[in-house]
């Protein structure tokens, strides 16, 4: 197939230098007049995009190349294309040429060996010189094939120069979400710590304080007092082991993301069942703690927003990608542009990974992400 395409690129390659010469004849004085160049060249263009676009079909019929259907090419990009794959063309067809002649001339060698009429010095120089010439045709349609599909990629598609643009445009993108993501998860720990834990902390000390202001007058308060203030600790550590747990769970970094999922599902106000289908093979450190929070963070909003009554994640492993799906019965409504899933996304993002949240009114909501573990 690929070689059937060589030899049809080398065919309307020539029909690009043909299309040129007679443009050039026909419209050649329309193009010096500024008057008329630019109808001129909106006709040259016209031709040109016909022919580029057979050039479309051969590179995608017969090598498997994608084009984005969207993507627009300037006529300029056309025309400059359409006149480089003219001349690499025909120098591609000057290559095979060579080769079939060399063929042939392999076919007389190998003719004359058979009658005996060829000595053994002049068939080891023809086959040296036959040698050195058959590896430089090869090298050269190598070298031609890769200019063909460099030339298609920045015609047809986003050119390298674009697509460096369009990624340094994402990581700086990517990178401003994240600083916003970490700085609203801080102020999130800090709302936590004050409204939380340091309340109690408060309502402790002055427990304590009575306590020990009716140590002498009333014993029998005072050791209400502390069994109630001995509560009231307990409690202020299971508020921040669960603040510690949503800022960085230690089972993740010492039984790995299974063992973190399973303390998701202890910890859970409604019913959790976690499937885990990632196999043996560690991830990388940052997809598992981005798939931890994608799956605490969703299992945290349909507990407090969606009223859900179940809620089911499964962990799977396809090659590189890792993907995180977590499911829940409720209302749904889910706002994508929320600052706990827009936080999702962004940390997301930064590991060039992609979320996809499906939640309409009346629910259920689905929440898929994919993560390259590469």
């Amino acid at each position: 197939m690929r070689a059937v395409g060589v030899v049809l690129g080398c065919l309307s390659a020539l029909l690009g230098v043909l299309y040129f010469l007679a443009a050039g004849t026909a419209l050649g004085a329309f193009l010096l007049w500024p008057r008329t160049r630019p109808y001129a060249l909106e006709i040259l263009v016209a031709g040109a995009r016909r022919l580029t676009a057979l050039e479309r079909g051969r590179r995608r019929v017969f090598f498997g190349d994608r084009f984005p259907d969207a993507y627009e090419t300037s006529g300029r990009r056309l025309l400059r294309y359409l006149a480089v794959r003219g001349w690499t063309g025909l120098v591609c067809g000057i290559v095979l040429g060579l080769l079939a002649f060399g063929v042939v001339l392999a076919g007389l060698l190998a003719r004359g060996l058979a009658r005996g009429t060829l000595g053994w010095e002049e068939l080891l120089t023809q086959l040296l010189l036959g040698g050195v010439l058959l590896f430089l045709d090869v090298q050269g349609l190598y070298a031609l094939a890769a200019l063909d599909a460099r030339l298609a990629r920045e015609c047809f598609g986003p050119s390298e120069g674009e697509l460096l643009r369009r990624r340094i445009d994402e990581l700086a993108v990517s990178r401003a979400a994240v600083v916003q993501a970490v700085d609203a998860e801080r102020r999130r720990i800090e709302r936590d710590l004050h409204d939380g834990v340091q309340q109690r902390l408060v309502a402790l000390a002055m427990l304590l304080g009575r306590a020990r202001r009716s140590r002498d007058r009333d014993p029998g308060q005072a050791e209400a007092l502390l069994e109630q203030a001995h509560r009231e600790a307990r409690e202020v550590l299971s508020e921040l082991r669960d603040v510690a747990w949503r800022v960085y769970p230690s089972a993740l970094d010492a039984l790995g993301l299974e063992e973190a999922l399973g303390g998701v599902a202890q910890r859970c106000a409604v019913p959790l069942r976690v499937r885990y289908e990632a196999g043996d093979e560690p991830l990388p450190r940052p997809v598992e703690t981005a798939a931890y929070f994608v799956v605490s963070e969703a299992v945290t909003n349909a507990a407090k927003h969606s009223s859900a009554s179940a809620v089911a994640v499964r962990v799977s492993r396809d090659g590189p990608l890792l993907t995180v799906r977590v499911e829940d019965d409720g209302t749904g409504g889910a706002d994508p542009a929320g600052g706990g899933l827009t936080g999702l996304r962004s940390r997301v993002a930064a590991l060039d990974g992609v979320l996809r949240i499906d939640s309409p009114l009346g629910g259920p909501t689905t929440l898929v992400a994919e993560l390259p573990c590469a």
